[in-house]
């Protein structure tokens, strides 16, 4: 089984750059306190490493 990790939203969008705003997106995230269980790769690593103020990692699995 693959490793995952479950990643939940704690910052609002909201008048923050474009480029932030599809990085959310981009992790399926869109609302306040959503969270999802994602694949652990390299990429999704990366892109919770540019929006750390925005999102945190609740918990690793695997």
């Amino acid at each position: 089984m693959a490793k995952t990790i479950v990643v939940k939203q704690v910052g609002s969008p909201i008048r923050r750059p474009a480029e932030q705003r599809a990085t959310l997106i981009g992790l399926g995230l869109n609302k306040m306190h959503k969270t999802r269980e994602l694949e652990d790769t390299p990429s999704v690593r990366g892109m919770i490493n540019k929006i750390p103020h925005l999102v945190e990692i609740v918990e690793e699995r695997g």
